[in-house]
């Protein structure tokens, strides 16, 4: 697949950039090669290829889920303009 200079001009008009006759010559040839690269990674023959998350088989190092700080929430609700119920009241921003 390849882009004409025309398609180039219509998905620069369509997206509101200007482009000028060097940009968009510069810019085919660019997608051009972007959509040869996906061309040949298309041909090549994955069958039988297991999909993978990460292209290392590492493991992902987990660390114990403990509490580190203390609870200081009347601590800070005691500080807050205004509170109720332990919620935080805000004034109302959207009508």
């Amino acid at each position: 697949m390849s882009l004409s200079l025309e398609q180039v001009r219509q998905v620069a008009r369509l997206a509101r950039i200007e482009l000028t006759d060097a940009d968009a010559e510069a810019t085919q040839a660019k997608l051009n090669g972007i959509f040869g690269l996906i061309e040949q990674m298309q041909a090549v023959d994955t069958t039988g290829v297991e999909p993978m998350s990460h292209p290392q088989d590492v493991a992902t190092r987990l660390r114990d889920d403990a509490v580190s700080e203390t609870d200081r929430r009347e601590a800070f609700q005691r500080v807050a303009p205004q509170t109720e119920n332990g919620l935080y009241l805000v004034p109302k921003v959207i009508e």
